[in-house]
């Protein structure tokens, strides 16, 4: 079964949000509805989105607030504005912060999907690509069934930790995986004891990867790990 694309929608206003939440998930897009800046944040801690669509006057936080604190997190995640405004300055403050498009509101919902559709196929994520399964070097991941295979040997089951983790390091190739980030993914808190469990999944999928040498999970001091995939010869 593929995955549908999560969206991170944050609305204050109660009627349009719940409006935009429907339509959205009639359109097959799994989307989580938030009415401030914190409740958004806090969100977008605890779950994996594909794209984050944030409306800029909000309560506690606005949306520049919110879209800096989650580049800072995630510098990929594609981010739309929606504002009641059509200032020149709030346009170029977005696209300053990272924003990958901009709608004013009143805006049609057909209009608000296409451009969602855009970006997510710039960032290549489509709700039709099946995310489930990584080539990770000599390796085939599936994160659904929570297997490893090696090759033609047979495949490993994971535990449901090990396949969270490893599947946060997948994508996250060759970038950082910041280490709070994902403990509070995996966990859901980034306390210390929670860590030095998180030390022992990492050792563990590093002894799950020992078959291939081009494969290696590195520790980035005070920041978190990396999977490291590198050509071979």
């Amino acid at each position: 079964m593929e995955r549908k694309v999560s969206v991170l929608l944050a609305e204050d206003d109660v009627n349009l949000g719940s409006l935009l939440k429907q339509y959205l998930e009639a359109k097959n897009y799994a989307t989580d509805l938030f009415q401030d800046g914190e409740k958004a944040l806090e969100g977008f801690h605890h779950s994996i989105y594909d794209i984050c669509i944030l409306d800029i006057m909000m309560p506690k936080k606005d949306g520049f607030q919110v879209a800096t604190e989650i580049r800072e997190i995630n510098t990929d995640i594609p981010i739309i504005f929606l504002t009641a405004k059509n200032l020149k300055e709030d346009v170029l403050n977005g696209f300053k912060i990272g924003a990958d498009d901009y709608i004013t509101k009143p805006f049609n919902m057909e209009e608000l999907l296409l451009r969602i559709e855009a970006v997510l196929r710039r960032s290549g994520i489509t709700d039709s690509e099946v995310v489930s399964t990584y080539k990770i070097g000599k390796y085939v991941y599936d994160s659904n069934k929570q297997t490893l295979q090696f090759e033609d040997k047979d495949p490993v089951k994971l535990t449901t930790k090990e396949s969270e983790l490893l599947r946060l390091l997948c994508m996250n190739i060759n970038k950082v995986l910041e280490r709070n980030f994902a403990l509070n993914q995996v966990w859901e808190d980034d306390n210390y004891f929670n860590a030095r469990s998180m030390d022992v999944y990492i050792t563990k999928l590093r002894k799950l990867l020992k078959d291939d040498p081009h494969l290696e999970i590195l520790n980035i001091h005070g920041k978190g790990y990396k999977l490291i995939v590198s050509e071979e010869n």
